[in-house]
């Protein structure tokens, strides 16, 4: 996919990935980007700097999302691309205890990473299959292919995205449907510096701009995977030729992350 000429909405566009993706869009000369984000202010913000429209967009809430697509095609014109980008790092009440967040936590992240893409798909995917196609732009994290020490609400949540990813290409990719999941390791965003566990650090820390850049590359190639860390995909090879072995490195590295903290 070309951005030129295309409608686009991104989700959680205020700041981070996403307002690098609605500025990147709108440089490589998108129709209209349209920032959803759940700070209102700073929707406005980068929809005014993009000439784009604002939403104040609670992703948890399918309502929201109908309403941002069916005013956005009545309004705008149909969606050619839909982000589904917005996440948050809620932080394990003990890192080392895979029982300790609560369950409003695993709800939260539930909602706002796997189920706001349901919601997106939903509502949109009868009118991109009726009109001969579209696509779909999923943020997840390397965290949904390999894994995130010390946050299992993280890493299970991002997981399921991208399974959610995975059915929605096979089951409508002969409607023209396309999908990407966006999987970076460490960006150097709010959440990233919100202070998730994790060794999100040690391949570095791209900015925003560098993983727009990535996205660009991988919608051109309509690649599923997006990796802004191609040494991500070196790491899924490792883990799947031998998932115990992989496992134990795991547990090494955490044991060398607990050691530097002491």
């Amino acid at each position: 996919m070309k951005i030129k000429n295309k409608i686009v909405v991104v989700t959680g566009g205020a700041d981070g990935i996403g307002k690098a993706l609605c500025e990147r869009f709108h440089k490589e000369g998108a129709k209209a980007v349209i920032v959803a984000d759940l700070n209102g202010d700073k929707a406005r913000a980068v929809a005014k700097s993009v000439g784009g429209k604002a939403y104040k967009c609670d992703v948890a809430n399918e309502q929201d999302i109908i309403r941002i697509i069916e005013e956005t095609e009545k309004n705008i014109g149909p969606i050619d691309l839909f982000c589904s980008n917005a996440g948050l790092a809620d932080r394990e009440a003990s890192p080392d205890f895979v029982g300790s967040s609560t369950n409003e936590s695993w709800t939260r992240s539930w909602n706002v990473h796997v189920m706001s893409h349901v919601y997106a798909a939903r509502a949109l995917l009868p009118r991109m299959i009726k009109r001969g196609g579209g696509y779909f732009l999923n943020t997840s994290s390397a965290a949904g292919l390999l894994s995130q020490i010390g946050s299992a609400v993280y890493a299970t949540t991002k997981h399921a995205a991208v399974a959610f990813g995975e059915i929605l290409a096979i089951t409508h990719r002969d409607q023209g449907i396309r999908v990407s999941m966006l999987c970076p390791q460490g960006v150097d965003t709010p959440l990233l510096r919100a202070g998730s566990h994790g060794p999100q650090h040690l391949d570095g820390v791209l900015t925003p701009e560098e993983c727009a850049d990535a996205v660009i590359k991988g919608l051109e190639a309509e690649s599923f995977l997006i990796l802004p860390h191609p040494q991500v995909a070196q790491y899924m090879r490792n883990k799947a030729e031998n998932y115990d072995r992989w496992l134990g490195g795991m547990v090494k590295l955490k044991r060398g992350l607990e050691a530097a903290k002491s």
